[in-house]
């Protein structure tokens, strides 16, 4: 049973259905058409022995949250530390917890969201030490947003409504159902019925004539590496590809393992594969060549494929995400509070970043949209100010032998409208003019001047209109966490272990029995058969018997 909503939004609730999803549908009015946003924020840590964490907290994202408002506000697991203050024990603390909870009241009060918005997930630091889900050691069960807003299933979805396109926002938690203590809850534990629950949720748009306008979101806490398959030997990724979501939000690994903690996932249609234990590079079955596309000759079944962002963290990093749907268009922007509050705020949402946006359907879906809509001749961002804007402006450099040649500058216009919920400026341009056969070629930079003078920039991001993809490798250790499917390799590993194990027992005592025969044969057994002692051996043989 579904719940619609309209913006701002209420508190009233929902009949759930199996599984306790409220299935939420909200109006999301006003300008800009055809755009929706969204904020992540991930493993928080709040911590009695690391007091900074909440207090960065409240100063930065509360003020950050009132100039961005969006629509939804996605905090994917780790809300608590539940370390000891030598990091060698692990247990809930209840302060923790509360400080939790008075963190998010003043967040939300600051920037004036309702706390209906906000959906917040268990993390491995949250379950540490919890016996039973919902027993009176589950912190989470009392403290968190989803608990003190009756969210009692762990599946939650969203939908968000705007100009006749859908949003659909699904959360979900893995978290072992028996918390263990550090270090060893480290994997998601999806089960069949959680996967069932999660289908049914990614489903319920599908039977509907608008299904094609339905844009699939899905955040968690554990990467798809860090988690295990169920009894019956499904996995996320099996109803993440089912689906073909358009990215999939998740945390769990901080910048500690790197920046590019991200990966491109496309079905294997061969059976057997290398792919099912781990994959070489962040892009998965993506184009980086010039090939003739025609739009007519797509075939009607669309592409499985989805990407999976993880970036950063709170405790550590102090990020938060801003994603934005421009018409289907998924992207988005990471924020570092560490060297203070930001004044503007700018997310670009066409064109797309060719080293982590594009979708292996893009080449198809642009020259489809070239000819149909006039979406993509605008390039387009979203400007987030505190002050006043006195203007935006688009650059695109020419990138060749390591230098960076400015090739169009022009000013940007802000769309006009009722209700605008926030400032989206466009300005016309021949993308034509920047087809090329190398996909980071040209690279796109956003110029904001506020009222007081100050300059903002964008980073500045590759893009490639032919839909052809910038590689981007990734370094030893972030292979480590995102190329290996651990849940895959846990069987192959034991085995290898136990084999090796084994060898050591076995390879001495082999070579032990082998030297013996070589030393009797050689030594002992010819001279007992040319010379006869009687019944007397020099040689006691029981001793090379043992």
């Amino acid at each position: 049973m579904s719940l619609k909503l309209q913006w701002p939004h209420s508190e009233s609730a929902a009949l759930p259905t199996r599984g306790g999803d409220l299935r939420r549908v909200v109006e999301v009015p006003g300008e800009p058409r055809s755009v929706v946003w969204a904020v992540q924020l991930w493993d928080l840590h709040l911590s009695a022995f690391h007091p900074e964490r909440a207090a960065d907290f409240r100063r930065h994202v509360g003020d950050a949250l009132a100039m961005v408002y969006p629509a939804l506000v996605l905090i994917t697991g780790d809300l608590t530390d539940a370390k000891s203050k030598d990091l060698l024990s692990s247990r809930q603390e209840e302060f923790e917890w509360i400080l939790y909870g008075q963190v998010i009241d003043d967040v939300a009060n600051r920037s004036g969201l309702s706390k209906e918005i906000f959906y917040d997930l268990r993390g491995n630091h949250d379950s540490y030490g919890v016996p039973e889900v919902g027993g009176m050691f589950d912190l989470y069960k009392k403290h968190s947003i989803n608990a003190r807003l009756g969210r009692t299933g762990a599946v939650q979805s969203i939908t968000l409504q705007n100009s006749g396109m859908k949003y659909l926002f699904v959360g979900f938690d893995s978290a072992l159902g028996v918390g263990l203590r550090s270090p060893t809850n480290i994997f998601g534990q999806p089960t069949d019925l959680l996967l069932s629950d999660l289908d049914a949720a990614l489903s319920q748009w599908d039977n509907q004539s608008t299904s094609s306008l339905v844009t699939k979101i899905v955040f968690g806490h554990f990467p798809i590496s860090f988690s295990a398959l169920t009894t019956s030997g499904r996995s996320i990724r099996d109803v993440f590809l089912k689906h073909s979501l358009s990215a999939y939000l998740c945390g769990h690994l901080h910048t500690n393992f790197g920046r590019n903690l991200k990966r491109h996932h496309t079905s294997d249609q061969q059976g057997f594969s290398s792919k099912q234990y781990f994959q070489l590079d962040i892009h998965e079955g993506m184009s980086t060549t010039v090939s003739n596309v025609n739009c007519s000759a797509r075939t009607t079944e669309s592409v499985a494929e989805f990407w999976e962002w993880e970036m950063g963290d709170w405790r550590s990093a102090r990020s938060m995400r801003i994603l934005a749907i421009d018409s289907g268009y998924v992207s988005y922007t990471d924020m570092d509070f560490r060297f203070g509050s930001r004044d503007v705020i700018i997310v670009p949402t066409f064109p797309l970043d060719s080293r982590f946006m594009h979708r292996s359907s893009y080449p198809y879906d642009f020259a489809y949209q070239a000819m149909s809509t006039t979406h993509v001749g605008t390039v387009r961002a979203l400007v987030f100010s505190r002050y006043k804007i006195k203007s935006v402006t688009v650059k695109i450099y020419e990138s060749h032998s390591g230098s960076f040649q400015l090739v169009l500058e022009q000013e940007m216009e802000k769309t006009r409208g009722k209700g605008a919920r926030g400032a989206m400026y466009t300005v016309p341009w021949n993308w034509r003019d920047f087809l090329d056969e190398l996909p980071d070629r040209y690279w796109l930079q956003i110029e904001v001047v506020d009222m007081t003078g100050e300059i903002y920039h964008s980073e500045p991001r590759p893009f490639s209109v032919s839909g052809l993809t910038a590689k981007v490798s990734w370094t030893w250790k972030e292979f480590r966490v995102m190329g290996c499917q651990w849940n895959q390799l846990y069987y192959p590993i034991m085995w290898t272990t136990l084999a090796f194990l084994f060898s050591l027992v076995l390879v001495p005592r082999t070579s032990l029995t082998f030297y013996e025969n070589r030393f009797m044969s050689k030594f002992i057994r010819p001279k007992m058969t040319g010379k006869s002692l009687g019944g007397f051996s020099p040689v006691n043989f029981e001793y090379f018997a043992v």
